[in-house]
């Protein structure tokens, strides 16, 4: 049986109109009335508010989350924690989030049934997404917050993770440990925070003045997987060029650059030491413990949908961008 704002009034004690002056967030009523209410609405699990406001602003309490299915399915549990924390802001702001994946190749039967029947806020789009994608929810004017991703065209509000900063980080404490000899391996290099990671290393070795080697640098990869750091790995290896450590774009490329060294009987950190970035739970299980730059997702998450929601509460698009802080959790890796 549907619970009515009647049913509500009856076991508060108080009058409908009262229930109403609650639910709006109305203040002429005192605080006891108010918890009693809110008690009652809790007790028989009657959820009026974002039906009542969706009625006042147009809107359906709906706000999308969109990503690659690669993403979702093998980037480790990196966007899983960014959605979650998504998910925990949007309920304190009396959101729903739906959740979606796409294929890297957008086609036209790709868009998300929530666009399509126009049941979403607006839209939240984790990592690199396709260009047509972007382009067709432009085309509906829905705000729209871009999180680990900026596209190359356009104006957008993304929030980020401070890739220079950790990749500044990474490689300073690599030197740090008297190397010189430091190489990079990331993934897609048309990828915003690919190359911002590699500009963080470049710039650390300009600063202490160490030789920015080429040689030393791959970024062939077409993702940031296990596969791909192994397979960059034992690229390096084979190119004969001398190293002491590696910075890897994320966690995923230093546990398959850990088990290439292990193949090749090369000890980490002995041999050479090895950095990460991301600090996702696996990072603390491989052997050596792995040395990384932790990024909190689930601020990352929770700062896309405030923001998301300001841009519905005040009516306009933000542009730029947020840098969420990272930190150097240094562990048996170096």
């Amino acid at each position: 049986m549907n619970v009515t704002i009647k049913d509500v009034a009856k076991k508060a004690g108080v009058s409908v109109s009262t229930v109403s002056l609650v639910i709006n967030k109305k203040p002429a009523i005192t605080e006891e009335t108010r918890q009693r209410v809110l008690q009652a609405i809790e007790e028989l699990n009657y959820y009026p508010r974002r039906i009542a406001q969706g009625l006042a602003s147009k809107r359906n309490g709906n706000i999308g989350f969109i990503l690659t299915d690669y993403h979702f399915s093998r980037a480790e549990p990196f966007y899983t924690k960014i959605f979650l924390g998504s998910e925990f802001e949007a309920r304190h702001h009396n959101y729903y989030l739906l959740l979606t994946t796409i294929q890297n190749k957008f086609a036209q039967s790709d868009i998300p049934r929530f666009l399509l029947e126009k049941n979403v806020d607006g839209v939240i789009l984790a990592g690199k997404v396709p260009t047509g994608l972007i382009e067709h929810i432009s085309g509906y004017g829905l705000p729209t917050v871009f999180v680990d991703y900026t596209p190359p065209k356009g104006k957008y509000f993304a929030v980020l993770m401070d890739n220079i900063d950790g990749a500044k980080q990474a490689v300073g404490h690599l030197i740090e440990k008297g190397h010189r000899k430091i190489a990079f391996i990331g993934g897609d290099i048309s990828h915003p925070s690919i190359q911002s990671r590699l500009e963080g290393y470049r710039q650390a070795l300009m600063e202490a003045n160490l030789v920015f080697n080429e040689q030393l640098v791959i970024t062939s990869s077409p993702n940031t997987t296990d596969i791909d750091g192994y397979q960059s790995t034992c690229a390096l290896i084979q190119n004969g060029e001398p190293l002491t450590a590696i910075f890897a774009a994320n966690d995923a490329m230093a546990f398959g650059c850990n088990r290439c060294l292990k193949e090749k009987n090369i000890r980490v950190p002995d041999q050479i030491a090895l950095v990460g970035f991301d600090d996702v739970e696996l990072a603390i299980e491989m052997e050596p413990r792995l040395t990384t730059i932790k990024v909190n997702k689930e601020d990352i998450g929770a700062i896309a949908v405030k923001s998301l929601v300001e841009m519905l509460d005040t009516n306009r698009k933000i542009n730029g961008k947020i840098l969420a802080p990272v930190e150097l959790i240094v562990r048996e890796s170096t």
